[in-house]
């Protein structure tokens, strides 16, 4: 029982350490006004990569180990463990697949970016339909928080273009 309370404090600690990673997650984000899209992007990659490094984390030989001896001592911390073993695994799979739907985005950040007005405007029924496909087929992305923050980065690409356009020509 003393080697149980040990591992019971070691995993209570682990599952305060997750559950700030999981809090500061959700918290809302500060960006500039007039960022682009393949910042929302990048975003979501960063996302990705350190809940896919969180995940690797759990699924450690170490942790199984520490997780297998509660299981057999049948600790109640484990309730806990398992809850936030799944939303971290959530919070995975989120990111994963909002990547995977904004890298279907991507070939569009350039001209949006580098083109002139009238060249960017070719490539935006393009984009709207990649964003409304992203809209109806993501179980993730399709929220009207998501899309309009999409909306508004991409909106902002373009004036920026404009601006630049305007300014150089």
């Amino acid at each position: 029982t003393e080697v149980t309370e040990k591992l019971e404090e070691v995993v209570m600690i682990w599952i305060k350490q997750i559950r700030q990673v999981l809090v500061e997650s959700e918290q809302i984000r500060r960006e500039a006004d007039d960022i682009g899209p393949s910042a929302e992007l990048e975003y979501w990659k960063a996302r990705m990569s350190s809940f896919n490094s969180l995940l690797d984390e759990i699924k450690s030989s170490r942790i199984k180990k520490v997780i297998s001896i509660l299981q057999a001592a049948r600790s109640k911390t484990l309730k806990q463990w398992k809850e936030l073993d799944g939303n971290v695994t959530i919070a995975a799979n989120e990111a994963k697949d909002n990547v995977r739907y904004l890298y279907t985005l991507d070939k569009f950040f350039g001209p949006l970016a580098e083109a002139s007005p009238i060249t960017m405007m070719e490539h935006v029924p393009g984009l709207m339909n990649t964003v409304g496909m992203i809209y109806c087929t993501s179980p993730y992305y399709n929220t009207s928080e998501c899309m309009t923050s999409l909306l508004l980065k991409i909106t902002n690409q373009m004036i920026n273009t404009c601006k630049k356009y305007l300014c150089e020509g």
